[in-house]
C-alpha cells in the first residue's frame, strides 16, 4: 500500500486578511513534525509554545513542571488522530494566541517520485512574532499602510525589515519544509 498524503488547509481564521496555507504531508509524520510543518509553512520562528486540541485531546511538548497537562506529540502520529474531512487546531504563541485551523482535505497515495512535505498554495504573508495576536496585526497593518499614522515610523523600525503582507511564495516554503521538516 502506497503511503498516504494528507493535504491540509492551514489557517489563521482570526487574522485580516486571512492567512493561508496548503500543504501535503506524510500521514505517518508524529505531530512534532507536524509543528515543524506548520511553523515552516506559516512563516513562524518557533519562539513559542504551541499545543494541538484534536477532539478535545491537548498535544504538545509536556510541562517537565507539570502545570500544562498535553499528551506528547512525539507519540502520536497525523494519521492516528485525523482522517478526510478531519478539523482540528494547532495553538502557537500563548500571549498573543494564534490560533490555527487545520482542516484535513483529502488523503491519498503518494506519488512515487514526490518528496513530501510540499506547499501547494497560500495566500498572505505570516504575521510577525509578537505583534500582539489579530488585534495587534490589524493595528500593526494600519500603521505600515499609513505614513502619517502616529505609529508607522515605530512600527517600521520595530519589524526592522520590509513587510509586504501579500507576500507569498509556495516553492520557497517547500524548500524550507524539505530542509527543516
Amino acid at each position: 500500500m502506497p503511503r498516504q498524503i494528507f493535504q491540509l488547509q492551514v489557517s489563521l481564521p482570526d487574522a485580516t486578511p486571512r492567512v493561508w496555507r496548503r500543504v501535503l504531508v506524510p500521514g505517518g509524520y508524529t505531530l512534532d513534525r507536524l509543528h515543524r510543518v506548520i511553523q515552516q509553512s506559516m512563516g513562524w520562528q518557533d519562539y513559542h509554545l504551541h499545543s494541538f486540541d484534536i477532539d478535545g485531546l491537548q498535544f504538545g511538548e509536556p510541562d517537565a513542571d507539570g502545570e500544562l497537562a498535553l499528551r506528547d506529540e512525539l507519540d502520536v502520529r497525523l494519521d492516528a488522530v485525523a482522517a478526510k474531512g478531519s478539523r482540528f487546531l494547532y495553538t502557537y504563541d500563548f500571549g498573543d494566541w494564534w490560533e490555527h485551523e487545520v482542516v484535513v482535505e483529502d488523503v491519498f497515495g503518494a506519488e512515487p517520485d514526490e518528496r513530501y512535505p510540499i506547499c501547494v498554495d497560500g495566500e498572505w504573508a505570516c504575521p510577525p512574532e509578537d505583534v500582539g495576536g489579530a488585534f495587534g496585526y490589524g493595528e500593526f497593518l494600519a500603521a505600515l499602510a499609513d505614513p502619517g499614522h502616529p505609529e508607522h515610523e515605530p512600527m517600521r523600525g520595530w519589524i526592522g525589515r520590509p513587510f509586504q503582507v501579500g507576500a507569498f511564495e509556495p516553492d520557497r516554503v517547500t524548500t524550507l519544509l524539505r530542509r527543516f521538516c
